[in-house]
């Protein structure tokens, strides 16, 4: 509340100046051009390739695919990846090589991964970070996935075209907490809590041509792609990709569906396959189909009732390292327990007018990110998840203490990454 109390008085100064209001946080408003592109990234070569829980994969489901945006208004460009990907390893060389190929500012790129468990990973871990690298095949995969990403960007600015966008926001209950306290056991387990923190939030953007034509469709929303299971082997999208293939179908495929992972960290679809809860276990594909149908028809009816899309935009954007201290790993953590120090984690935000798309290199847990969105001077933020990079889970300060899985699975010490998260994205958000 504070932070929200001082904008006017920092704009105000900056009007004694002689600066606008728009010059003092860094960027002029401009006509605005969208370009979208998607290109087919499922694995030509399969060998050596697995899912996360490192069951080599058999065949090929249905396809992955890396979509990409990409904002304009003529002095400034940024750029939304969507990947069918488990998960990324820094990505800070990928996008210097982005800013050098394709002209879009290093620090203006997020590259967030599905997180989809029936998918590749890109490039190595993070040193310090708790992620499964892959199977031998990853640093080939890798390769030529990036090589995709560059050639869907490059495609995507050759693609720009006046434009108009609007905000919605929906709700969809294909989520749900899965920090489940067994009292018979006395401790946490993975399981369905139906009374734990949980975002039913779904965040819509809708981008149209200036017929008013939707061309692209980004969507923000909490849940693992986790349908399928560790005992599949067939490479699939899983419930993000189930539900991008819903939208574009929807829309005749005359718009492509970014889906970009929310607090997605102690989120479970409220359905899964076998091999994880056994006993209450759907069979994959009619539950991932039956997931995707329920969230991808939320963002189509949201995108349906957005009104007085807007064809001017502001854009900014910026980057800020967050060094949070490591917490001790036990001897049988992936890895080992040798571990760094400290951790660096990636806080990004691309702001386009009064909408802030915030991304975290890590799987934020749902009271991290409502933290955020108190804190915010802007009522549109989102937090895309899974981007830039994966150092593992990010829990909130109150977490520690309790044996819950994503604290089992978190690098970081307690008391860094709450508050250096949401003191940075909102720091990020007034500077832009």
């Amino acid at each position: 509340m504070q932070r929200n109390r001082l904008i006017p008085v920092v704009l105000a100064f900056a009007t004694c100046l002689g600066l606008s209001p728009a010059l003092a946080r860094g960027a002029d408003a401009g006509p605005l051009k969208i370009g979208v592109a998607k290109v087919d990234t499922t694995p030509t070569n399969l060998a050596g390739l697995t899912n996360l829980w490192r069951k080599p994969y058999a065949g090929v489901h249905d396809h992955l695919f890396v979509r990409a945006l990409v904002i304009d208004n003529g002095t400034s460009k940024a750029a939304i990846v969507a990947t069918d990907l488990v998960e990324y390893g820094d990505t800070t060389a990928l996008r210097a090589r982005i800013e050098k190929e394709v002209g879009i500012a290093a620090d203006h790129i997020i590259l967030t991964a599905s997180h989809d468990h029936s998918a590749p990973r890109g490039g190595v871990v993070t040193p310090g970070a708790q992620a499964q690298a892959g199977g031998e095949g990853t640093a080939a995969y890798s390769a030529w996935l990036y090589d995709r990403i560059v050639e869907a960007l490059t495609k995507a600015k050759a693609a720009e075209q006046p434009a108009k966008m609007g905000i919605g926001t929906g709700r969809s209950y294909v989520n749900i907490s899965r920090d489940e306290f067994v009292q018979r056991e006395n401790k946490w387990v993975l399981g369905v809590n139906p009374d734990g923190p949980s975002d039913k939030t779904v965040w819509v953007v809708r981008f149209d041509n200036a017929a008013g034509e939707p061309i692209a469709v980004l969507f923000n929303y909490g849940v693992h792609s986790v349908v399928a299971g560790p005992e599949n082997d067939q490479v699939t999208g899983d419930l993000a990709g189930a539900a991008e293939r819903y939208i574009e179908t929807h829309f005749k495929d005359k718009v492509v569906a970014l889906f970009t992972i929310g607090p997605a960290g102690d989120q479970n679809p409220t359905f899964i396959g076998p091999g994880q809860q056994k006993e209450e276990a759907a069979p994959i594909y009619p539950t991932i189909d039956a997931e995707g149908l329920m969230l991808g028809a939320e963002v189509v009816r949201v995108a349906n009732r957005i009104e007085n899309p807007v064809a001017t935009a502001r854009i900014g954007a910026g980057e800020k390292i967050l060094t949070c201290a490591t917490k001790p790993r036990p001897a049988n953590a992936p890895g080992g327990a040798q571990q760094p120090p400290d951790i660096k984690m990636h806080l990004s935000v691309i702001r386009v007018n009064d909408i802030a798309f915030t991304g975290v290199s890590g799987e934020v847990v749902t009271n991290i990110y409502l933290h955020l969105r108190k804190a915010s001077p802007l009522v549109n933020t989102m937090m895309i998840t899974m981007a830039n990079d994966r150092i593992g889970y990010i829990v909130d300060d109150a977490a520690y203490g309790r044996g819950i899985f994503e604290l089992s699975g978190s690098p970081i010490a307690s008391g860094c990454a709450e508050n250096g998260i949401v003191d940075g994205l909102v720091g990020l958000i007034e500077a832009n």
